[in-house]
Protein backbone atom coordinates (compact mmCIF):
# COMPACT_ATOMS: atom_id res chain seq x y z
CA UNK A 1 0.00 0.00 0.00
CA UNK A 2 1.10 3.54 -0.80
CA UNK A 3 0.87 6.67 1.57
CA UNK A 4 -1.23 8.96 -0.32
CA UNK A 5 -0.49 12.69 0.52
CA UNK A 6 -3.55 14.39 2.61
CA UNK A 7 -4.14 18.34 2.89
CA UNK A 8 -2.08 20.57 4.84
CA UNK A 9 -2.69 22.60 6.90
CA UNK A 10 -0.67 25.49 8.73
CA UNK A 11 -0.87 25.58 12.65
CA UNK A 12 0.99 29.32 14.04
CA UNK A 13 1.48 29.35 17.65
CA UNK A 14 1.91 32.42 19.31
CA UNK A 15 3.06 31.49 23.09
CA UNK A 16 2.61 34.70 24.58
CA UNK A 17 -0.59 35.53 27.04
CA UNK A 18 -1.25 38.54 30.05
CA UNK A 19 -0.89 35.77 33.14
CA UNK A 20 -0.73 31.89 32.66
CA UNK A 21 -3.76 30.25 33.67
CA UNK A 22 -4.24 27.79 36.64
CA UNK A 23 -5.84 25.03 34.43
CA UNK A 24 -3.46 25.54 31.73
CA UNK A 25 -0.84 23.08 30.18
CA UNK A 26 0.12 24.38 27.09
CA UNK A 27 3.31 26.17 26.19
CA UNK A 28 2.56 29.62 26.88
CA UNK A 29 4.46 31.98 28.69
CA UNK A 30 3.17 35.07 31.08
CA UNK A 31 3.93 38.27 29.49
CA UNK A 32 6.98 39.89 31.16
CA UNK A 33 7.79 42.88 29.13
CA UNK A 34 6.47 43.75 25.05
CA UNK A 35 6.82 41.77 22.63
CA UNK A 36 8.60 42.54 19.36
CA UNK A 37 6.07 41.63 16.97
CA UNK A 38 8.16 41.98 13.74
CA UNK A 39 11.41 40.01 15.06
CA UNK A 40 8.64 37.01 16.07
CA UNK A 41 6.79 37.10 12.60
CA UNK A 42 10.56 37.46 11.12
CA UNK A 43 11.13 33.88 12.87
CA UNK A 44 7.88 31.58 11.75
CA UNK A 45 8.75 32.76 8.14
CA UNK A 46 12.09 31.67 8.47
CA UNK A 47 10.62 28.51 10.25
CA UNK A 48 7.98 28.08 7.45
CA UNK A 49 10.51 28.30 4.91
CA UNK A 50 13.04 25.71 6.18
CA UNK A 51 9.63 23.34 6.87
CA UNK A 52 9.04 23.94 3.24
CA UNK A 53 12.64 22.77 2.30
CA UNK A 54 13.42 19.68 4.42
CA UNK A 55 9.64 18.52 2.95
CA UNK A 56 9.68 19.56 -0.41
CA UNK A 57 6.36 21.01 -0.09
CA UNK A 58 6.38 24.03 -2.72
CA UNK A 59 3.53 22.19 -4.32
CA UNK A 60 1.26 21.17 -2.06
CA UNK A 61 -2.09 23.09 -1.34
CA UNK A 62 -2.57 24.81 1.56
CA UNK A 63 -5.92 23.29 3.45
CA UNK A 64 -6.45 25.86 6.38
CA UNK A 65 -4.63 28.40 8.79
CA UNK A 66 -5.36 28.30 12.79
CA UNK A 67 -3.32 30.83 14.81
CA UNK A 68 -3.38 29.31 18.40
CA UNK A 69 -1.40 30.17 21.51
CA UNK A 70 -1.14 31.26 24.21
CA UNK A 71 -3.03 34.90 23.24
CA UNK A 72 -2.67 35.24 19.49
CA UNK A 73 -4.73 38.67 19.69
CA UNK A 74 -2.26 40.17 21.75
CA UNK A 75 -0.50 40.74 18.68
CA UNK A 76 -1.45 43.72 16.38
CA UNK A 77 -3.82 43.46 13.29
CA UNK A 78 -0.48 44.80 11.42
CA UNK A 79 1.76 41.85 12.75
CA UNK A 80 -1.14 39.48 12.04
CA UNK A 81 -2.00 41.29 8.05
CA UNK A 82 2.15 40.62 7.81
CA UNK A 83 2.37 37.37 9.06
CA UNK A 84 -0.55 36.06 6.71
CA UNK A 85 0.23 37.50 3.52
CA UNK A 86 3.94 35.95 3.93
CA UNK A 87 2.39 33.02 4.45
CA UNK A 88 0.06 33.14 1.49
CA UNK A 89 2.23 33.93 -0.83
CA UNK A 90 4.37 31.08 -0.35
CA UNK A 91 1.25 28.56 -1.21
CA UNK A 92 -1.75 28.09 -3.36
CA UNK A 93 -4.58 27.73 -1.75
CA UNK A 94 -8.31 28.35 -2.11
CA UNK A 95 -9.93 32.23 -1.86
CA UNK A 96 -12.08 31.22 1.02
CA UNK A 97 -8.85 29.49 2.79
CA UNK A 98 -10.38 29.29 6.67
CA UNK A 99 -7.45 31.38 8.74
CA UNK A 100 -8.65 30.73 12.24
CA UNK A 101 -7.43 33.04 15.22
CA UNK A 102 -7.84 32.61 18.95
CA UNK A 103 -8.87 35.52 20.93
CA UNK A 104 -9.03 36.16 24.85
CA UNK A 105 -12.32 38.64 25.44
CA UNK A 106 -9.80 40.30 27.63
CA UNK A 107 -7.09 41.86 24.82
CA UNK A 108 -9.59 42.84 21.98
CA UNK A 109 -12.07 45.65 21.16
CA UNK A 110 -13.97 46.22 18.28
CA UNK A 111 -11.38 48.31 16.59
CA UNK A 112 -8.73 44.92 16.68
CA UNK A 113 -11.40 42.49 15.47
CA UNK A 114 -11.92 44.76 12.79
CA UNK A 115 -8.30 44.75 11.92
CA UNK A 116 -8.11 41.13 12.40
CA UNK A 117 -10.88 40.52 9.38
CA UNK A 118 -9.16 42.75 7.25
CA UNK A 119 -5.83 41.10 7.24
CA UNK A 120 -7.43 38.23 6.26
CA UNK A 121 -8.89 36.22 9.31
CA UNK A 122 -12.05 34.82 8.72
CA UNK A 123 -13.05 33.08 11.63
CA UNK A 124 -12.44 33.56 15.37
CA UNK A 125 -12.09 30.74 18.33
CA UNK A 126 -13.00 33.35 21.68
CA UNK A 127 -11.80 31.73 24.94
CA UNK A 128 -14.79 32.65 26.67
CA UNK A 129 -14.89 29.52 29.29
CA UNK A 130 -17.47 30.95 31.50
CA UNK A 131 -19.64 34.10 31.20
CA UNK A 132 -19.67 34.11 35.35
CA UNK A 133 -17.23 36.66 36.68
CA UNK A 134 -16.91 34.34 39.85
CA UNK A 135 -16.01 31.45 37.90
CA UNK A 136 -13.58 33.30 35.62
CA UNK A 137 -11.79 34.94 38.85
CA UNK A 138 -11.37 31.45 39.97
CA UNK A 139 -9.76 30.15 36.27
CA UNK A 140 -7.33 33.01 36.57
CA UNK A 141 -9.00 34.69 33.60
CA UNK A 142 -8.38 38.12 32.72
CA UNK A 143 -11.90 39.14 31.55
CA UNK A 144 -15.09 39.63 32.80
CA UNK A 145 -18.84 38.28 31.74
CA UNK A 146 -19.20 41.63 29.83
CA UNK A 147 -16.23 41.64 28.32
CA UNK A 148 -16.83 37.99 27.39
CA UNK A 149 -20.74 39.36 25.80
CA UNK A 150 -19.00 42.00 24.17
CA UNK A 151 -16.56 39.79 22.34
CA UNK A 152 -19.23 38.00 20.18
CA UNK A 153 -20.59 41.45 19.37
CA UNK A 154 -17.27 42.84 17.98
CA UNK A 155 -16.95 39.44 16.17
CA UNK A 156 -20.21 40.04 14.22
CA UNK A 157 -20.01 43.62 13.85
CA UNK A 158 -16.12 43.22 12.37
CA UNK A 159 -17.59 41.01 9.73
CA UNK A 160 -15.77 37.86 10.67
CA UNK A 161 -17.73 35.12 8.86
CA UNK A 162 -17.40 32.51 11.36
CA UNK A 163 -16.38 32.36 15.06
CA UNK A 164 -16.56 29.41 18.08
CA UNK A 165 -17.13 30.01 21.16
CA UNK A 166 -14.94 28.60 23.49
CA UNK A 167 -16.63 27.01 26.76
CA UNK A 168 -15.83 24.67 29.93
CA UNK A 169 -18.23 22.74 32.16
CA UNK A 170 -17.58 21.52 35.51
CA UNK A 171 -15.48 23.98 36.60
CA UNK A 172 -14.94 24.69 40.69
CA UNK A 173 -18.41 24.55 42.98
CA UNK A 174 -20.10 24.70 39.81
CA UNK A 175 -23.85 23.97 40.02
CA UNK A 176 -26.26 21.68 36.86
CA UNK A 177 -27.96 25.33 36.73
CA UNK A 178 -24.57 27.47 36.87
CA UNK A 179 -23.42 25.31 33.68
CA UNK A 180 -26.72 25.31 31.96
CA UNK A 181 -26.88 28.41 32.31
CA UNK A 182 -23.51 29.47 30.98
CA UNK A 183 -24.03 27.07 27.91
CA UNK A 184 -27.66 29.16 27.38
CA UNK A 185 -25.83 32.50 27.05
CA UNK A 186 -23.44 30.68 24.41
CA UNK A 187 -26.45 29.99 22.39
CA UNK A 188 -27.97 32.87 22.50
CA UNK A 189 -25.35 34.42 20.84
CA UNK A 190 -25.52 32.85 18.10
CA UNK A 191 -21.88 31.31 17.13
CA UNK A 192 -22.23 29.10 14.51
CA UNK A 193 -19.56 26.78 16.51
CA UNK A 194 -19.32 25.85 19.99
CA UNK A 195 -16.31 23.82 21.47
CA UNK A 196 -17.91 22.95 25.30
CA UNK A 197 -15.88 20.84 27.19
CA UNK A 198 -15.11 19.64 30.65
CA UNK A 199 -12.62 21.23 32.70
CA UNK A 200 -9.89 18.54 33.93
CA UNK A 201 -7.10 18.82 35.91
CA UNK A 202 -4.03 18.68 33.96
CA UNK A 203 -0.27 17.86 35.55
CA UNK A 204 2.21 20.70 35.77
CA UNK A 205 -0.99 23.21 36.39
CA UNK A 206 -1.41 25.01 39.46
CA UNK A 207 -4.46 23.13 39.68
CA UNK A 208 -2.72 20.22 39.79
CA UNK A 209 -0.59 21.16 42.62
CA UNK A 210 -3.97 22.80 44.63
CA UNK A 211 -7.11 21.33 43.27
CA UNK A 212 -9.88 22.84 43.42
CA UNK A 213 -13.19 21.25 44.12
CA UNK A 214 -15.03 20.21 40.82
CA UNK A 215 -18.59 18.97 41.08
CA UNK A 216 -18.76 14.88 41.12
CA UNK A 217 -19.41 12.68 38.53
CA UNK A 218 -22.74 12.61 39.20
CA UNK A 219 -23.74 16.21 38.44
CA UNK A 220 -20.85 16.30 35.88
CA UNK A 221 -23.04 13.60 34.10
CA UNK A 222 -26.22 15.52 34.42
CA UNK A 223 -24.28 18.55 33.01
CA UNK A 224 -23.43 17.01 29.59
CA UNK A 225 -26.61 15.08 29.11
CA UNK A 226 -28.87 17.88 29.77
CA UNK A 227 -26.22 20.07 28.05
CA UNK A 228 -26.52 18.14 24.88
CA UNK A 229 -29.96 18.03 24.88
CA UNK A 230 -29.59 22.00 24.74
CA UNK A 231 -27.27 22.32 22.17
CA UNK A 232 -29.34 19.30 19.45
CA UNK A 233 -32.18 21.73 20.31
CA UNK A 234 -30.52 24.60 18.90
CA UNK A 235 -29.74 23.49 16.23
CA UNK A 236 -25.73 22.47 16.91
CA UNK A 237 -24.80 19.14 15.49
CA UNK A 238 -21.75 17.46 17.23
CA UNK A 239 -19.20 16.11 15.30
CA UNK A 240 -16.24 15.48 17.49
CA UNK A 241 -16.07 15.04 20.85
CA UNK A 242 -15.76 18.26 22.37
CA UNK A 243 -16.94 20.35 19.11
CA UNK A 244 -20.32 21.23 18.29
CA UNK A 245 -21.68 23.41 14.59
CA UNK A 246 -24.56 24.93 12.89
CA UNK A 247 -25.01 23.21 9.34
CA UNK A 248 -21.53 23.46 7.22
CA UNK A 249 -19.76 24.95 9.54
CA UNK A 250 -17.43 22.51 11.51
CA UNK A 251 -14.02 23.64 11.77
CA UNK A 252 -11.79 22.82 8.88
CA UNK A 253 -8.47 22.89 10.04
CA UNK A 254 -9.38 20.84 13.31
CA UNK A 255 -11.14 17.91 10.75
CA UNK A 256 -8.36 17.49 9.35
CA UNK A 257 -6.37 17.20 12.27
CA UNK A 258 -8.79 14.21 13.44
CA UNK A 259 -8.70 12.50 10.06
CA UNK A 260 -5.18 12.08 9.70
CA UNK A 261 -4.29 15.02 7.48
CA UNK A 262 -0.80 16.63 7.53
CA UNK A 263 -0.18 19.42 9.16
CA UNK A 264 2.75 22.18 9.65
CA UNK A 265 3.34 23.84 13.07
CA UNK A 266 5.80 26.98 13.65
CA UNK A 267 6.45 28.89 16.29
CA UNK A 268 7.28 27.73 20.02
CA UNK A 269 6.64 24.71 21.02
CA UNK A 270 4.63 23.93 17.57
CA UNK A 271 3.84 20.11 16.61
CA UNK A 272 3.78 19.29 13.28
CA UNK A 273 2.71 15.64 11.01
CA UNK A 274 4.19 15.42 7.45
CA UNK A 275 3.38 12.95 4.95
CA UNK A 276 6.65 12.01 2.43
CA UNK A 277 5.11 10.44 -0.28
CA UNK A 278 8.60 9.75 -1.76
CA UNK A 279 10.22 8.13 0.50
CA UNK A 280 6.97 6.46 1.64
CA UNK A 281 7.30 7.91 5.49
CA UNK A 282 5.24 10.05 7.80
CA UNK A 283 7.00 12.56 9.98
CA UNK A 284 6.39 14.59 13.56
CA UNK A 285 7.80 17.44 14.11
CA UNK A 286 8.47 19.75 17.35
CA UNK A 287 9.86 23.06 17.85
CA UNK A 288 12.14 24.86 20.46
CA UNK A 289 9.28 25.49 23.44
CA UNK A 290 10.80 28.78 25.01
CA UNK A 291 10.47 31.65 23.19
CA UNK A 292 14.05 32.94 23.95
CA UNK A 293 15.56 29.70 22.43
CA UNK A 294 13.16 30.01 19.25
CA UNK A 295 13.96 33.64 18.88
CA UNK A 296 18.08 32.41 19.08
CA UNK A 297 19.22 33.67 15.65
CA UNK A 298 21.92 30.56 15.98
CA UNK A 299 19.91 27.79 16.53
CA UNK A 300 17.53 25.60 14.45
CA UNK A 301 13.96 26.10 15.09
CA UNK A 302 13.34 22.78 14.76
CA UNK A 303 13.97 20.38 18.09
CA UNK A 304 13.21 17.48 17.26
CA UNK A 305 11.85 15.27 14.17
CA UNK A 306 11.55 11.30 14.15
CA UNK A 307 9.49 9.04 11.65
CA UNK A 308 6.66 7.88 12.50
CA UNK A 309 6.76 3.58 13.00
CA UNK A 310 4.58 1.75 10.68
CA UNK A 311 3.81 -0.64 14.50
CA UNK A 312 2.68 3.12 15.70
CA UNK A 313 0.17 4.28 13.18
CA UNK A 314 -2.76 2.05 14.00
CA UNK A 315 -2.86 3.84 16.75
CA UNK A 316 -2.13 7.12 16.08
CA UNK A 317 -4.58 7.14 12.91
CA UNK A 318 -7.61 5.90 15.66
CA UNK A 319 -5.99 8.12 18.14
CA UNK A 320 -7.30 11.29 15.57
CA UNK A 321 -10.04 9.45 13.61
CA UNK A 322 -12.40 7.95 16.70
CA UNK A 323 -12.48 11.69 17.77
CA UNK A 324 -15.10 12.66 15.31
CA UNK A 325 -18.65 11.17 14.64
CA UNK A 326 -18.42 10.39 11.21
CA UNK A 327 -17.83 7.01 9.59
CA UNK A 328 -14.38 6.03 7.73
CA UNK A 329 -13.81 3.21 5.13
CA UNK A 330 -10.66 1.08 5.64
CA UNK A 331 -9.85 2.76 2.31
CA UNK A 332 -9.21 6.03 4.14
CA UNK A 333 -6.71 4.04 7.11
CA UNK A 334 -4.98 2.65 3.86
CA UNK A 335 -4.38 6.19 1.80
CA UNK A 336 -3.41 8.06 5.53
CA UNK A 337 -1.41 5.45 6.85
CA UNK A 338 -0.04 3.36 3.66
CA UNK A 339 -0.72 0.21 5.72
CA UNK A 340 -2.48 -2.94 5.23
CA UNK A 341 -6.14 -3.75 5.84
CA UNK A 342 -5.50 -6.39 8.21
CA UNK A 343 -3.42 -4.23 10.04
CA UNK A 344 -6.47 -2.71 11.92
CA UNK A 345 -9.07 -5.21 10.75
CA UNK A 346 -9.09 -7.89 13.68
CA UNK A 347 -9.09 -5.19 16.24
CA UNK A 348 -12.30 -3.30 14.40
CA UNK A 349 -13.87 -6.42 14.37
CA UNK A 350 -12.62 -7.21 18.28
CA UNK A 351 -14.30 -3.49 18.80
CA UNK A 352 -17.55 -4.46 17.18
CA UNK A 353 -17.83 -7.73 19.09
CA UNK A 354 -17.80 -5.49 22.25
CA UNK A 355 -20.33 -2.81 21.25
CA UNK A 356 -17.71 -0.01 20.63
CA UNK A 357 -17.92 0.27 17.15
CA UNK A 358 -20.15 -0.37 14.02
CA UNK A 359 -19.96 -1.18 10.20
CA UNK A 360 -21.97 -0.57 7.38
CA UNK A 361 -21.32 -0.91 3.61
CA UNK A 362 -17.82 -0.91 4.11
CA UNK A 363 -17.68 1.79 6.38
CA UNK A 364 -16.51 2.11 9.96
CA UNK A 365 -17.96 4.17 12.84
CA UNK A 366 -17.44 4.56 16.92
CA UNK A 367 -20.52 3.36 18.73
CA UNK A 368 -21.96 5.88 21.81
CA UNK A 369 -20.65 3.18 23.91
CA UNK A 370 -17.10 3.74 22.08
CA UNK A 371 -17.00 7.19 22.81
CA UNK A 372 -18.00 6.30 26.41
CA UNK A 373 -15.17 4.19 26.73
CA UNK A 374 -12.83 5.41 24.18
CA UNK A 375 -9.76 4.83 26.59
CA UNK A 376 -10.85 1.50 26.52
CA UNK A 377 -11.18 1.31 22.89
CA UNK A 378 -8.09 2.55 21.76
CA UNK A 379 -6.21 0.44 24.00
CA UNK A 380 -7.34 -2.46 21.57
CA UNK A 381 -4.71 -0.70 18.59
CA UNK A 382 -2.15 -0.09 20.75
Amino acid sequence: MNLIAPELSLYIHIPWCVQKCPYCDFNSHALKHDIDEAAYVKELIKDLDSDIKQFDLADRALHSIFIGGGTPSLFSPQAIASLLSQVLARFTHAKDIEITLEANPGTVESEKFAGFAKAGVNRLSIGVQSFESEKLIKLGRIHDSQQALNAASYAKEAGITSFNLDLMHGLPNQSLENALDDLKTAIELKPDHLSWYQLTIEPNTAFHSKPPKLPQDEVLWEIQDQGFKLLAEAGYVQYEISAFSQANKQCQHNLNYWQFGDYLGIGCGAHGKITDTKNQKIFRTVKVKHPKGYLDLDRSHLDHCHVVEASELPFEFMMNRLRLFSSFSLNDYQQRTGLANDTVLPQLLLAEQKGLMDHSKQRWQITSLGHRYLNDLLALFL
